[in-house]
């Protein structure tokens, strides 16, 4: 591996596609629409969560959502009874998500907000600043959303002890804790050089094709093993990159140089 290579390529995607132009369609607008933290982190989560599938079905899903908890989602999530919640999302599916799980994770998320005055709070509670990444802030994170859920959302949030590559969550924190043009990154407090990179199919086959990692598996190893090289690179900021390594797969441009 090259690390002048390697450098210069991805600062020559970071100059072509850092910029907000470029994030329509993606899960990410829906953030932006907001200005106060509380709401970027309640879309943030349902916009990250449902990022699985078809663009288009995505992007629909999560409008569906954030329609029904109105102009200022935090608000309504943590004031709102949770009959009327169930009420508002009756019906809801996206492929394997059910209204039920969908409805359960935010009550779960709710319970959070209720209990530490934001899910910033609540991560923050969970980070350890001995801790090399922020992988077990995420683990606790995720068990403490779940025990308010009252329905596995084992799917839906994944557990990164169980060995996923947590791509949608790990995305989730980058939108959370980065701040720049992208990112709107309204936790402050949380060290983004401990970001583990979203890993999607776009960023592993990059990986692979630079030699990054040898692992077929797009798994929670695979993960790690990307950030580590990114983190070479750019130690106080390794995903730096991410969103400009997307770009080229989601518009159908060519990934490596």
């Amino acid at each position: 591996m090259n690390d002048t290579a390697d450098q210069d390529w991805l600062e020559s995607l970071y100059r072509r596609y850092h910029h907000r132009r470029y994030v329509e369609p993606d899960p990410l607008q829906f953030v932006l629409r907001f200005d106060r933290p509380d709401d970027q982190e309640v879309a943030g989560l349902i916009a990250s969560s449902l990022a699985y599938g078809n663009v288009k079905t995505i992007l629909a899903s999560v409008e569906r959502v954030l329609t029904a908890l109105g102009p200022h989602p935090a608000a309504f999530l943590r004031d709102t009874p949770p009959r009327h919640l169930r009420g508002r999302l009756a019906g809801f599916k996206h492929r394997f998500t059910s209204d039920r799980q969908l409805v359960g994770m935010l009550l779960g998320a709710r319970d959070q907000i209720r209990k530490c005055g934001s899910l910033h709070a609540c991560f923050t509670r969970h980070d350890r600043a001995k801790d090399e990444t922020l992988l077990a802030a995420l683990g606790r994170f995720v068990d403490a959303i779940a025990a308010g859920a009252g329905v596995s959302l084992e799917h839906l949030l994944p557990h990164p002890a169980r060995g996923s590559a947590c791509k949608r969550l790990h995305l989730f924190l980058r939108w959370m804790v980065r701040r720049d043009r992208i990112d709107p990154g309204p936790w402050e407090g949380v060290d983004p050089s401990k970001l583990i990179v979203p890993l999607d199919t776009h960023v592993h086959r990059i990986a692979l094709a630079r030699r990054w990692t040898k692992r077929k598996s797009a798994d929670g190893r695979t993960a790690l093993e990307v950030t580590e090289r990114l983190r070479r690179l750019r130690p106080a900021d390794p995903l730096r990159w991410d969103f400009a390594m997307t770009r080229p797969g989601i518009r159908n441009e060519p990934e490596v140089g």
